[in-house]
């Protein structure tokens, strides 16, 4: 990687134009200056709002054209102005070198109006007609800028030119083009002068897959091979010299005995970048797939194979050994479980840690000093697979998946042919948890990841998940997701036809010593039930009778019995989770998600609906065979008649 002397080959990535939009005040010399970029000569007279103009692919070395838009500065043209500003890639914002009033405006009006229509272009501010400004009033551009752009971020950089001498004016588009395509604000922090944090994720994540020894250093050898992938250019001999040596004199820990350090690799990268050359690490970046969020382009993953909606997508073994694997790497104590360091050093070659946020935080068990084992570390991988595959599939790689990525994913069978069949082959399962308020869903879902029970929880947004991986016969273990659904969501999501699909179990809790909390959940129930009827994705359901420890009102036991027997379902199960009597609880939703035929709960129209069906049935059976037996009889009338003939004849 040359400190100067190698060129680099930009890759913009996959634009095929670049929008320039040039505003100011009237009279700064807008239409001068595109006019002058476009001829290369200062034109005689020019048009107040010149129309769309377009530099072509060959005019700066990306290959990219640029196509430059004139704005009018007056009233009229306002509504215009805001659309362009809105659709541009990039904002040229002019003011006059021999008039400061129009500098001030560019605080007072320009840049508030930008930001008030919610541009998030990056700016390029242009002092145009540099040839009036009197020569015995001299200004420093960085001495009056650099205060401008203290306080509006979104300014990119300053350049003066004239139209009129041809002074800078091909760098005032140089500029704003490469600003698109080689932004600043993702890979550099102006205030801190250092690189941002995706940046150096990306660029750890590249140097360790270029470390092809992993002796955490890249020799001469590697430095060359990745110098010829980003630039198709090798590194000569005395330039590899060159560049340890600007490296050894600024960073002494970024180079030692076995070449370039990660340490290294990032200040070359900054030093770039503080030189103006962020298309070099730009040209990095995209030829390890990233795009300019710093995230692996999504058309560079493979494309996942359609499902239908009650199908999911699981890890594969493939996938489970490589996390295994990774864990034991991380796992710097062999303790068997990440602590929060641990687990960030992990997640250090990715954008981000993808589990700090709702749905993933706080979704799974444990240890006592808040450390993550691996069953709870596999685990929220499947509800991170099932919930997002393409992010989990993104966050393998990140990790250092370098087996074919379609391996890594298994896309599992329709649970409406699970059904037919009488099993499932599905080894992560996801359980809707339903029930009225207060009922006590919430302290479910806590105790499945082994949280103390509270009288007051904090689970109750509209996406709360837990999961864990739950024991079953013969030494097997299934992946078991427990989604609740707030009582106040149940009419709107049921309102979805595909609500259920997604849906291997439905649980319906509550408080077994409130009379109205059974009826509420048995309405739930019902109208669960129905909704599986009409769209075809009836899920197996089970009864959960919560706070089992507190007296319940006369007649619950007879009452919640008789809903199950009406709906065709095992009878309620009763546990505690103060008293921590859990009566196998989950292992019994698992074992109703496997035998995924049994307890799907009938209504009384699903009934007839059924029994409607099988006479329907019936009658066109009958009506089948009476037809075959016409169509013989014809047949037998047909040779009948034809012998009859020829004996007459």
């Amino acid at each position: 990687m040359s400190g100067g002397s190698v060129a680099a080959t930009p890759v913009p990535g996959h634009r095929t134009t670049v929008r320039v939009a040039v505003v100011g005040d009237r009279g700064t010399g807008k239409s001068s200056l595109i006019a002058a970029a476009a001829s290369e000569s200062f034109p005689d007279s020019v048009s107040p709002v010149l129309p769309p103009t377009r530099l072509p692919a060959d005019y700066y070395p990306d290959g990219v054209p640029v196509t430059i838009i004139d704005t009018a500065s007056s009233l009229e043209g306002k509504a215009k102005l805001e659309e362009e500003l809105k659709r541009a890639d990039a904002v040229v914002l002019t003011y006059a070198c021999d008039k400061p009033e129009t500098l001030n405006r560019l605080q007072t009006f320009w840049i508030p109006e930008i930001r008030r229509l919610k541009v998030k272009a990056p700016v390029i501010v242009v002092g145009c007609k540099l040839d009036l400004r009197d020569e015995h009033f001299p200004v420093s551009l960085e001495r009056v800028m650099a205060p401008i752009m203290q306080q509006f971020r979104e300014i990119e950089t300053c350049i003066e030119c004239s139209a009129a001498n041809l002074v800078q004016v091909p760098e005032v588009f140089y500029y704003a083009q490469k600003a698109v395509l080689h932004p600043t604000a993702p890979l550099f922090d102006q205030e801190s002068q250092t690189l941002k944090p995706r940046c150096i994720r990306a660029l750890k994540r590249i140097f360790i897959l270029c470390d092809h020894d992993m002796d955490s250093a890249l020799n001469d050898k590697e430095l060359n091979e990745f110098q010829i992938k980003c630039f198709n250019a090798p590194l000569q001999p005395a330039e590899i010299v060159g560049v340890k040596r600007v490296v050894q004199e600024r960073v002494p820990e970024g180079v030692n005995d076995l070449g370039l350090t990660l340490t290294g690799f990032l200040f070359l990268h900054a030093l770039f970048i503080e030189k103006g050359r962020l298309e070099t690490t730009w040209a990095v970046l995209r030829k390890f797939g990233y795009n300019d969020d710093i995230e692996l382009r999504k058309e560079n993953l493979p494309v996942l194979s359609k499902k239908a909606p009650d199908q999911s997508v699981e890890l594969t073994s493939e996938a489970v050994d490589f996390l295994i694997r990774i864990f034991s790497l991380f796992d710097s104590n062999n303790d068997g479980a990440l602590q929060d360091s641990e687990l960030d050093e992990l997640f250090s070659t990715a954008p981000e840690s993808p589990w700090d946020e709702a749905p993933y935080k706080n979704s799974v068990e444990r240890t006592e000093f808040g450390d993550l084992r691996l069953s709870g570390f596999l685990a929220q991988w499947d509800l991170m697979t099932l919930l997002d595959p393409l992010k989990s599939l993104a966050y393998l790689i990140y990790l250092g998946y370098t087996n074919d990525p379609t391996t890594a994913l298994r896309v599992t069978r329709k649970r409406t042919l699970d059904a037919k069949k009488q099993q499932s082959d599905r080894h992560v399962f996801q359980c809707f948890v339903f029930g009225p308020k207060n009922a006590g869903k919430s302290s479910l879902l806590s105790s499945f990841v082994g949280r103390p029970f509270q009288n007051t929880h904090g689970l109750t947004g509209n996406q709360s998940y837990t999961v864990n991986a739950v024991d079953q016969l013969r030494g097997t273990k299934k992946t078991l997701i427990l989604h609740e659904i707030q009582e106040d969501d149940v009419k709107q999501f049921l309102s979805s036809k595909d609500s259920l699909a997604a849906c291997d179990v439905a649980i319906f809790v509550y408080d077994s010593s409130d009379e109205y909390s059974l009826k509420r959940a048995s309405a739930l129930l019902m109208d669960v039930a129905r909704r599986g009827e009409d769209t075809g994705y009836g899920v197996p359901c089970l009864f959960i009778a919560l706070k089992d420890d507190l007296d319940s009102y006369p007649m619950a036991v007879r009452d919640s019995e008789a809903i199950c027997r009406e709906m065709k379902i095992d009878a309620p199960i009763r546990i505690s989770i103060k008293k921590r009597e859990m009566n196998n609880i989950f292992w019994r939703i698992v074992n109703a998600a496997e035998r995924c035929h049994l307890s799907v709960p009938e209504t009384e129209y699903g009934r007839n609906m059924k029994q409607y069906r099988h006479l329907v049935n019936r009658s066109l059976v009958f009506a089948s065979v009476g037809a075959a037996a016409a169509v013989i009889a014809l047949a037998a009338y047909r040779a009948y008649a034809s012998r009859k003939s020829h004996s007459t004849s």
